[in-house]
């Protein structure tokens, strides 16, 4: 029956092979926080902050959600998503463990699970952020697989308020001084905002990955090596993984505008 198959829709074997490759979800997220206490459960529109990230894993119908952290509440939230557990090691949930370690212990675990010649893509959800367009995200893997050039996909938003040119540091005496050498800008720039290059920063809502970006880690581009040596842009309005109590509050909001409320998940649609 099998092969009565390939012979009707007329694919080679290797085709065959390409066409079942898996586009993984990879959450992450820890028990404890030391900006905000219990960030990652935090309740928004009734559901834990962690969900949103499952939610998103769900509806852009990813083959199998794996989720790294070390907190029993996040683990009973990621079976109801039908997630595979790894278990985060104490070394890597202390407040200066990095990020690119943590993936690449969870890839590791990931291996010992799923073949990894059989991984076409890896979809990185924080616990933190909630705010993630599905429809992007879908977009954001679909081009991923479809794309030799690039090794990955994020999300970024335009804040030119944020630019370095605005940044400003202290001296000792509490002398506000720029931030960097503006004689390094190689750009016309002036006080009016929006003026001269613009500034991007990652919201780190989308992020879509080659295998790449986890075997040669140390590889990629500082300070978020995840990303790989080149990396798309997927454009968004606003968003960020939740570090400060006033952030709850613009996400909340976010959530709302795209149809959510505490019963309703505006993606079922889509």
């Amino acid at each position: 029956m099998y092969q009565t198959f390939l012979k009707k829709i007329n694919l080679e074997e290797k085709q065959i092979l390409i066409w079942f490759k898996m586009n993984i979800g990879l959450v992450i997220g820890k028990k404890n926080s030391v900006g905000i206490p219990g960030k990652n459960l935090r309740k928004i529109l009734g559901r834990p902050s962690a969900e949103y990230a499952f939610i998103a894993a769900k509806y852009a119908k990813l083959d199998q959600i794996f989720v790294s952290t070390d907190c029993n509440k996040i683990i009973r939230v990621a079976k109801k998503y039908n997630s595979k557990i790894i278990n985060r090691p104490r070394k890597l949930c202390m407040p200066d463990s990095l990020t690119e370690d943590v993936l690449v212990h969870a890839y590791k675990e990931i291996g010992k699970v799923v073949d990894i010649k059989k991984i076409k893509s890896i979809t990185l959800l924080f616990c933190n952020n909630p705010a993630i367009d599905v429809l992007k995200l879908k977009k954001a893997i679909k081009f991923i697989n479809n794309t030799k050039y690039f090794d990955s996909c994020f999300s970024v938003a335009n804040y030119d308020m944020f630019s370095p040119i605005r940044a400003r540091t202290l001296d000792k005496k509490k002398t506000i001084k720029p931030f960097t050498n503006l004689k390094n800008f190689k750009f016309k720039y002036s006080s009016i905002r929006g003026k001269g290059r613009k500034a991007y920063f990652c919201d780190f809502s989308i992020q879509v990955m080659k295998k790449i970006c986890f075997e040669k880690m140390n590889e990629g581009n500082p300070p978020c090596k995840w990303q790989g040596k080149r990396s798309k842009a997927i454009f968004v309005d606003y968003g960020f993984d939740v570090d400060a109590d006033w952030q709850f509050v613009v996400i909340e909001h976010w959530l709302k505008q795209k149809g959510f409320t505490e019963k309703k998940i505006p993606w079922k649609k889509k």
